[in-house]
């Protein structure tokens, strides 16, 4: 077995199971939040249940997130450069908070001081269960041997193969977050469409369609694997991520038998972060699939070939 030639540093909104990454050379930096005026971090669930979290929600408990505060990053990042082990930053992603670029003036700044240290942060553009999968494949990467400047690398251009699709049981807690006007989660209660949302290429939310009902939305997302998978009949393996919808866990890994009776599961909670915007009923599909470079506008791929020439 190769040896492991570097460590990495990951964060908690890759909505990861704890066991899945609580192994050595692998640090998690816990995102904070607020629950009706208490301070937590984001431990994957462990001292507070995805589903008394949820249910909170539901009752109208006050939630509300932050970024890791600086001096966690920097003392993580310290403890790195200090063990002489060449490290990487798996971040979430600079389109949805400030986090990655606070971590990035970090970095600068420590190396500059210890010339020569090996420390490299990424910005996955990714959030939940994609980062999550991109992680996980990371970590798989690094036992295989690839040294971190490799590792770095290696995730600049592998996020980009990461296939990703949510939805929502409603509107109302994107509405909360600012995320869409109050106008449009009214119009979508009403006439019960589901949006289908997705990560763009430059880790913002995006709209990507919508579903008339739950059922239909499910049935989507489905449907998205069936085009975007890499390879279908190969035993793929699609991250499924849920904030307490158990049912339609079941009926989605139903939806994907039926295309693919080799697909493999690896099922996991929306964490208490990502979770505090999409509230109760996301649903969310992620796997190795096309490039998502491909769906580049015309303009943009004229661009795109424009910046490889220079």
């Amino acid at each position: 077995m190769p040896d492991i030639k570097c460590n990495v540093i990951i964060d908690s909104c890759c909505d990861l199971p704890r066991a899945v990454i609580d192994i050595p050379g692998v640090e998690l930096l816990q995102f904070p939040f607020m629950l009706d005026g208490e301070e937590h971090f984001d431990d994957m669930f462990e001292s507070l249940p995805a589903r008394e979290f949820y249910n909170r929600m539901r009752k109208g408990a006050e939630v509300s997130t932050a970024q890791i505060p600086m001096p966690v990053i920097t003392d993580a990042f310290q403890r790195a450069i200090e063990s002489g082990v060449p490290t990487v930053y798996l971040g979430f992603t600079s389109g949805l908070s400030g986090n990655f670029n606070t971590a990035q003036m970090v970095r600068d700044q420590l190396v500059a001081e210890n010339p020569g240290a090996e420390l490299y942060v990424v910005d996955t553009h990714l959030a939940s269960i994609a980062e999550g999968l991109l992680v996980y494949e990371a970590v798989r990467q690094r036992a295989k041997g690839l040294t971190a400047k490799e590792l770095a690398a290696w995730a600049e251009e592998a996020r980009f193969f990461v296939n990703e699709l949510f939805t929502l049981d409603e509107l109302e807690w994107l509405r909360k977050g600012g995320r869409i006007p109050a106008s449009v989660a009214f119009a979508g209660a009403k006439l019960d469409v589901k949006p289908m949302l997705d990560i763009s290429m430059d880790g913002k939310l995006s709209l990507s369609g919508v579903a008339r009902g739950r059922k239909k939305g499910i049935r989507q997302l489905a449907e998205f694997y069936k085009r975007n998978a890499a390879e279908l009949g190969c035993g793929s393996s699609i991250v499924i991520g849920s904030s307490d919808c158990p049912k339609d866990v079941e009926r989605l890994k139903d939806e994907l038998v039926k295309i693919d009776d080799t697909v493999l599961f690896f099922e996991t909670s929306i964490g208490p972060v990502i979770g505090s915007h999409v509230g109760p009923g996301m649903l969310a599909i992620s796997f190795m699939g096309k490039d998502t470079r491909e769906d580049l506008s015309v303009s943009d791929r004229i661009a795109k070939r424009v910046r490889s020439k220079e």
